[in-house]
């Protein structure tokens, strides 16, 4: 016993000298950082840490590593989400003398020499993507190798393997097989910062982590530097409005977060307009500009990111002074983990949300993109049951899922093994396949209660970090005494009118571009449509204009009362006419219109006949016929494949001269693209030199 002892103090005395190479001289390790290492280390268990944000979760595991390595284990594989965590992590791991490689698609010109450093005992430390695991060449070729000679494997941000948590993604489902083929006394580490007792069941079940009694550490997801507080604002304006006057007010430096890259974009440019220097971050943002805003926020450069959710998981700034949302997520687990960017290194920081009505549309519509219902998974089964391996392109040609929801089931077919990935596509294994209704019934079920959480914590008088802490089963929740409902409000409400005005104006500014579609969808062959590649100079649309998005947070909502699916066939309202007027005004055109046609509704036919004929009239232009629909009425189609076939014949050969010169073409509603490319093709060889596509709205 007492050599045990003397054993497990001096791995201790070792693990606290590496910290200190890590965290600087005199950091000491947490009793339950030092029970996770000794695990690792010594015991070779597997583990899974729940800690907030900052607690030292990647301490963990690089002291580990060191260890591991001075005792003549092989190198850690780290899987991890995020290219920015990735290299945040690298740089932690030089400071500690712990050499790190990463394989990522930033880096494909480096990975022989990556396998090549692995293969000779250079690199400590080898990060992954989840998605680097569903690579056949990688899988085939480096997989079983790593499997073989890793010391030990992490799995960061674990809660991703969970489709109860916040942010599932299916690639973290080969977790399971490459852990089950690990030889015995290999340790594992799975690390995450926001699961609540489902959450954590579900991934030591999805990573098999049961095998051994795994230790599970829970601690207190107390944030002894947060203040929390709601702000209550009645309209968009109000809210825009506030955030630009209290902006500068806010210490330091931080997020704001919105529900839609629509909005991002938005507020970012009013911001601007205000004078404040913001940045938006998307994920439509190039990845050499989104690493250029991390840097920026990072150095204290702009006073905050205007940003959606793709600014999350990995973005380490310790000074981060507050976290705004405007919007509420749709989750408190996800707003906890958003939030908890805030303050790591601070005595205090602010943490406010200004939620809006619209934000339960925009709930319902990422709801709608939820595991596909088990006839289109058959269906995609059954597409797949060839020898020949099938592209993601032609599967949708036979499947009606959007690519996002197709790439995300065909991961989870492969984790589950009833698919595989190949090169030049996708095949069936064969191996029969489960779809478990029951599980995806009580996960839509528990997204209800999770929005209702969220309406519940904005009108809650409880303390409202003891409120998000009990959403996540913290062990021992108690008040913050530091939020609005603990100490008091710590924000006006009142907005400046003309602060308000301004900003009422910007978001309700009408007029966004769209881009017009330039290349067929791969495959069309398949479903009749005898069309290929690029679309011909001579029937291409011109970039389109519609009044605003269906996501936007000024117009959105009024637009949706006029062309969301429960919206009456009424004419639109002199508000919208004068938007109209406003945008055809400021349209850049080459040339202007010589006329105007109109696309035929089955919905809303009064609507568009009318629209149309108003906008001829207010520019004095011809209304030579509207482009009637024919035969039954498409169904709504997901994908671009689908979509474009269910139009292709939905329109007769105009039954009127086309005049030529440019024309006008009006509609409702831009959605996929494809009724007005196919629109501005008939009209195009009709004799239209041009067609400008206009609608009210974009769908996104």
């Amino acid at each position: 016993m007492g050599a045990m002892t003397s054993a497990t103090t001096d791995l201790r005395t070792r693990a606290e000298e590496v910290l200190a190479t890590l965290a600087g001289p005199g950091a000491r390790l947490r009793e339950d950082q030092w029970t996770a290492v000794h695990a690792l280390v010594a015991e070779r268990r597997r583990a899974l840490v729940v800690q907030r944000t900052g607690w030292g979760k990647s301490a963990v595991y690089f002291v580990a590593t060191k260890l591991l390595r001075e005792a003549g284990a092989g190198p850690t594989v780290i899987v991890s989400p995020l290219l920015a965590l990735m290299r945040n992590q690298i740089e932690a791991a030089e400071r500690a003398g712990i050499r790190a490689v990463t394989v990522n698609s930033a880096n494909v010109g480096e990975w022989e020499q990556i396998y090549a450093a692995i293969d000779a005992g250079e690199a400590d430390v080898l990060l992954l993507s989840p998605e680097r695991l569903t690579n056949p060449d990688f899988r085939d070729r480096v997989l079983p190798r790593l499997t073989v000679t890793a010391g030990m494997l992490v799995v960061d941000e674990a809660h991703c393997v969970s489709d109860w948590g916040h942010d599932f993604r299916p690639d973290y489902r080969r977790l399971r097989n490459l852990i089950a083929e690990l030889p015995d006394g290999i340790p594992v580490l799975a690390t995450t910062a926001t699961a609540n007792d489902r959450v954590v069941v579900d991934v030591t079940e999805q990573l098999g982590l049961q095998a051994g009694e795994p230790l599970v550490l829970r601690g207190s997801l107390d944030r002894e530097s947060l203040r929390l507080s709601v702000v209550c604002l009645r309209t968009p304006a109000q809210r825009l409005a506030w955030l630009a006057a209290m902006l500068d007010t806010l210490p330091g430096a931080g997020i704001v977060y919105t529900l839609t890259i629509a909005a991002a974009e938005q507020v970012a440019e009013f911001l601007r307009e205000r004078g404040h220097a913001v940045t938006a971050y998307t994920g439509k943002t190039d990845p050499d500009q989104r690493l250029a805003a991390e840097a920026d926020l990072l150095a204290n450069r702009v006073k905050a990111l205007i940003a959606t959710s793709a600014l999350g998981m990995g973005f380490d700034k310790p000074d981060l002074g507050f976290v705004v949302h405007l919007g509420a997520p749709s989750s408190p687990v996800a707003y906890y983990q958003q939030i908890g960017r805030a303050g790591r290194a601070l005595d205090r920081a602010e943490v406010v949300l200004l939620p809006g009505q619209e934000d339960r549309d925009i709930w319902a519509y990422f709801a709608s993109l939820a595991f596909p219902p088990e006839h289109l998974v058959r269906q995609t089964l059954a597409v797949l049951d060839t020898e020949e391996p099938m592209s993601t392109a032609a599967i949708e040609t036979r499947v009606d899922l959007s690519r996002t929801r197709l790439e995300m089931l065909l991961k989870v077919l492969d984790s589950d093994g009833a698919v595989r990935r190949v090169k030049g596509g996708w095949v069936a294994t064969g191996a029969e396949w489960f779809y478990d209704e029951e599980r995806h019934r009580r996960i839509a079920e528990a997204r209800k209660a999770e929005q209702r959480a969220m309406l519940e914590y904005q009108t809650t008088d409880m303390c409202r970090l003891e409120f998000l802490r009990r959403q996540l089963d913290d062990p021992d929740p108690g008040p913050c005494g530091r939020c609005d409902n603990c100490a008091g409000p710590a924000w006006r409400t009142e907005v400046d009118a003309a602060v308000e005005a301004a900003a009422g104006e910007r978001i309700h500014r009408p007029g966004v571009e769209v881009p017009p579609r330039k290349q067929w969808p791969s495959g069309m062959a398949e479903l009749d449509v005898p069309v290929s590649g690029r679309i011909p100079a001579g029937e291409l649309a011109e970039s389109g204009r519609v009044i605003g998005r269906l996501s936007d947070i000024g117009w959105g909502t009024r637009l949706r009362e006029l062309v969301g699916p429960e919206a009456p066939d009424h004419p639109v309202g002199q508000d919208v006419l004068d938007a109209v007027v406003r945008v055809l005004a400021g349209w850049d055109w080459a040339e202007r219109p010589v006329a105007v046609v109109g696309i035929g509704s089955r919905t809303r036919p009064h609507q568009l006949e009318h629209l149309a004929r108003r906008i001829a009239e207010i520019g004095r232009l011809p209304l030579p016929g509207m482009l009637e629909p024919v035969g039954p009425r498409p169904e709504k189609h997901a994908n671009s494949a689908q979509r474009l076939a269910a139009v292709w014949s939905a329109f007769a050969e105009p039954a009127f001269e086309v005049p030529t010169g440019p024309v006008l073409l009006v509609d409702d509603v831009i959605d996929t693209g494809w009724t007005a490319t196919v629109a501005a093709r008939l009209l195009r060889k009709a004799g239209a030199t041009a067609v400008l596509p206009f609608a009210l709205a974009q769908q996104a």
